[in-house]
């Protein structure tokens, strides 16, 4: 059986919406392909909100992991510090195009408030899952 077609999707700027999404200090802008993929990929653009701008406090997600089959996003404006599981800190700023692998244990430890990114990942809706600390620092632990 062949899966299903995907469908034409535009998703214009003049107008987009920005909502509220998985992290309260940032605001999501969906980009419609979810249901013209049938639920295989999503991607918004994902901003900080006005109201969490100069609170670099909140500009931390916490370790966690995406439970997807795959994951990028790309620096739209701005910069965005993570730290990842066998890779250390990186601090990503415009132009900058990052895969994330499936599961990989990160963080986001601080962003601008002028941050926009483009995030695209499969399938559409997946599990995240908060870690309590970095695999390495169980592994050393034992």
């Amino acid at each position: 059986m062949s899966e299903p077609k995907q469908l034409f999707s535009a998703s214009l700027a003049k107008d987009a919406v920005y909502k509220s999404g998985l992290r309260s200090f940032m605001e999501y802008r969906d980009l419609g392909i979810e249901p013209a993929t049938h639920g295989k990929f999503r991607a918004h653009t994902i901003r900080i909100k006005k109201e969490s701008a100069g609170n670099h406090d909140l500009h931390t997600t916490g370790l966690h992991q995406h439970l997807c089959d795959f994951q990028m996003f790309y620096v739209l404006n701005g910069w965005i510090k993570f730290v990842y599981e066998d890779h250390g800190e990186h601090t990503f700023t415009k132009g900058d195009c990052i895969l994330q692998p499936p599961g990989i244990v990160h963080n986001e430890l601080d962003c601008s408030d002028d941050l926009e990114v483009l995030e695209i990942y499969s399938p559409a809706v997946h599990e995240t899952r908060v870690v309590r600390q970095m695999p390495e620092a169980v592994a050393a632990a034992r």
